[in-house]
Formats: C-alpha cells, sequence, structure tokens
C-alpha cells in the first residue's frame, strides 16, 4: 500500500482565515503555514493558477514547513488554456503583448513569450523541486478542451515544458471519462506515466467528469471538490461551499484506501474551501484511512 498524504486546496482562503481555525498568533504568511505544516502533511498552492510565483515565495514555502512537507502547485491559467488577466503576466512580458485586451487566451499570446512564461512559471518552483517538497504541477484543463489527437498532443507538450518537474493531470470535460472513452483515455495517461487526477464533482454539468479512481503512474491524485447546488456561481464560496458527511467520508476512505493499493504515494486534497470546511474533513479523512490501516503519513513526515 502506498503512502497517503492529505491535505487542503490553499491555506489563505479569506473565509478559512475568518473561520477561527487558526490559533489567534498565527497572523501572518509565514506563521500560518508554519501552524498549517504541525496538522497536515501537504498542501495544494491553488494562488499560482491566477498569478505566477516567484523564485522567492517557492524559497519561502520551501523554509517555513518541515522536512518532507509536500506543496503540489497548479498551473498557472494561461499554460492550460484558461482565460488570464493579462496584469498577471510578468510586467516586462505583458509590455510585449501588444494588446489592448484585459484577458487572453495562450492562443492571442506571441510564442515567445508563453515561451517565456512557462519558462518562468518551472524556474520558480525548482527550489521546492531541489527540496523535495514539490509533489506535482497541477494541469487542470478546461471545460473547453475535450477528447482529440489536437489536445492529447498538448498534453504531451505540457509535461514536457514541465520537465523535470513531475506533473498530473485533471479534466473538466466530460468525453475524456465517458463510459465509452474511459479506458483509452487511462490507457494514454498510463502509457505516458502521467498520473490521473481522480475528482468527486457535481455531476449533470458541462464540466463533470465522474468520480472514477484509477492509478495511471507511481503517484496517484484525489481531489474532492464538494456538491454545492451553486457549482455553477462565480462566487468561489458558493461553488465550494460543501461539508462532506460522516458516511461520505467513510465511504471514500475506502475508496482512496483501495486506491493506493495500486500506487506508491497518493495524494488527497480536499477543495471544499468555505470557512474550515476543507481543513475539518481532511482531518477527519487521515483519521478515517489510519482506522482502515492506510499509511497515512502525519504532518511534516517524508513520503
Amino acid at each position: 500500500m502506498s503512502k497517503i498524504l492529505v491535505g487542503t486546496a490553499s491555506w489563505t482562503d479569506k473565509s478559512l482565515l475568518a473561520s477561527g481555525w487558526y490559533p489567534a498568533g498565527a497572523r501572518t504568511a509565514e506563521t500560518r503555514l508554519a501552524y498549517y505544516a504541525t496538522r497536515f502533511p501537504m498542501v495544494e498552492v491553488d494562488a499560482t493558477y491566477y498569478h505566477p510565483p516567484s523564485e522567492r515565495t517557492a524559497e519561502l514555502w520551501r523554509d517555513r514547513t518541515p522536512g518532507g512537507f509536500v506543496f503540489n502547485v497548479k498551473a498557472f491559467s494561461l499554460l492550460t488554456q484558461h482565460p488570464t488577466r493579462v496584469d498577471a503576466i510578468h510586467k516586462d512580458l505583458r509590455e510585449r503583448l501588444g494588446a489592448a485586451k484585459r484577458t487572453v487566451y495562450a492562443r492571442d499570446v506571441d510564442p515567445a513569450v508563453l515561451d517565456e512564461v512557462w519558462l518562468r512559471f518551472i524556474s520558480a518552483l525548482r527550489p521546492l523541486h531541489d527540496a523535495g517538497k514539490l509533489g506535482a504541477v497541477l494541469l487542470q484543463f478546461p471545460q473547453w478542451f475535450p477528447r482529440g489527437a489536437a489536445n492529447r498532443r498538448y498534453i504531451l507538450e505540457c509535461r514536457d515544458r514541465c520537465l523535470p518537474l513531475p506533473v498530473c493531470v485533471e479534466f473538466r470535460n466530460a468525453t475524456w471519462m465517458s463510459e465509452r472513452n474511459r479506458a483509452a483515455t487511462l490507457e494514454f495517461l498510463a502509457e505516458h506515466d502521467l498520473p490521473y487526477v481522480c475528482v468527486d464533482m457535481p455531476q449533470g454539468h458541462p464540466s463533470s467528469v465522474p468520480p472514477v479512481l484509477a492509478a495511471t503512474s507511481d503517484v496517484s491524485v484525489v481531489r474532492l471538490h464538494g456538491h454545492s447546488d451553486k457549482w455553477t456561481s462565480k462566487n468561489i464560496e458558493e461553488r465550494f461551499g460543501y461539508l462532506y458527511s460522516e458516511a461520505e467520508l467513510d465511504d471514500w476512505a475506502g475508496r482512496i484506501a483501495g486506491l493506493a493499493e495500486t500506487a506508491k504515494t497518493t495524494y488527497v486534497l480536499t477543495n471544499n474551501c468555505c470557512a474550515d470546511n476543507s481543513q475539518r474533513n481532511a482531518a477527519r479523512l487521515m483519521e478515517l484511512l489510519a482506522a482502515r490501516g492506510a499509511d497515512v503519513a502525519p504532518p511534516g513526515q517524508a513520503p
């Protein structure tokens, strides 16, 4: 059975800070991350989707966490074919865009500029990678990214651009994991040693992917998004405002323990980020997994 690391997606949400989960003394970015690391062995960085990180920020994450603590990092939106605010792109590169648009896609950007964005994103994360604290770069593709030969090639291009950093792949278009295409998609990922991100999310939407658990690499990844009835809301707290019940968590503990039998390392992230829902559910999930005899990493321990 693989080592299972459980954590949450982000540790700085405004609603989390207002929830009282952090002790009164944890008032700075440094003290909050240090406290978080006493509760969980990993975290997912979602802020990098909105703004590319700097190398100095990655160095601070590295230095403010104990040995063995792991970061999964979400890829910058421009790199996974999402709309991206121009003011989020590096200032000197922004000046080379020559466009009056407020929002751009990768197709709108000069290839040389896009290459530089990729290089800077990967370079910024090297301190984490070199310290053994980078789990994977999360390549989350949008709902308008359907199954097809061109998009399979783009996934492999993203993997190659990220080297030597490891990646994992999450889909938000149902064609990849429909009953008809599921086996072929998993075979493609396994052939190229790409970890599939298993998801739990609301169903019945264009972005919905079924909760299929499968390991396509030595690393497996599970992201639990909740089941908010306001999944299409632009309000983040509404979209992810869901608290898993004890029965749901127990069911997921059993499924995750089974998945962990087929991989060397399993990352589990709760992404129901509203107040301290994510932290509460992640902590309980660790307990339920341990009760099943799973090899659950305690805070700050290397996998």
